[in-house]
């Protein structure tokens, strides 16, 4: 059996722990840095911070094994990609993990660390980076470029040739017209429409979209 440790004990750790499972998996130990935090998958212990991983990790004998996965959500890519490396410096593995409902052409690249949800599309030649959440339901096209510690939210489109920076956040039912360029640390809200290139560091909203303000770092 495969065994997992997830950083981050809320809502996406469920979503992947039910992933976990329908492989086959377990998760056999939970972190996260918030000390209010409680376990998000019944009979996984949860332990708070980096010290409190260092602590399961010298009582671990079997820790060279496990799998590594960041449940972090929302737009905090650079966070995500953070304790990914955290995670792979201490000997974890990091490998992408692909829900069975989920349909991955043969020619795409998924990158260690990333999710890809039930539902999702990811087409020819797609390359999605690190640390990325494709998440239920998103279509990439043919061709995108998706770089490190993005997140697509459900049930958004990105049409064929679009390029986003890292640590890009695509609200829930956004379109990305084709051959679009979305700068890094952006976040496009909810809903929106982009018909044009959007620049990095920025908040984009509506249809079309519109930069509305400077993203908060």
């Amino acid at each position: 059996m495969t065994q997992y440790v997830i950083w981050g004990s809320a809502g996406h750790a469920k979503v992947l722990a039910n992933l976990i499972s329908l492989q086959g998996g377990s998760v056999v130990a939970l972190f996260d840095n918030n000390p209010a935090a409680v376990p998000a998958v019944k009979d996984a212990p949860l332990f708070i911070g980096k010290e409190g991983f260092e602590r399961w990790y010298e009582s671990d004998a079997r820790k060279a094994v496990y799998r590594g996965l960041v449940a972090i959500g929302g737009a905090r890519g650079s966070d995500r990609l953070s304790i990914q490396e955290f995670l792979g410096s201490r000997g974890l593995i990091i490998e992408a993990i692909i829900h069975p409902q989920a349909s991955v052409c043969r020619s795409a690249r998924v990158g260690d660390g990333s999710h890809v949800l039930a539902g999702s599309v990811i087409a020819a030649d797609a390359v999605i980076g690190k640390a990325c959440i494709i998440n239920h339901s998103v279509t990439i096209d043919h061709e995108c470029n998706i770089a490190d510690g993005v997140h697509v939210a459900p049930g958004s489109t990105l049409c064929g040739c679009v390029a986003l920076g890292s640590n890009v956040m695509i609200g829930a039912g956004s379109v990305v017209l084709p051959r679009i360029r979305v700068g890094e640390n952006t976040i496009v809200g909810a809903g929106a429409v982009v018909t044009r290139d959007v620049p990095a560091g920025v908040v984009a909203v509506g249809n079309p979209a519109r930069v509305i303000r400077h993203a908060s770092p």
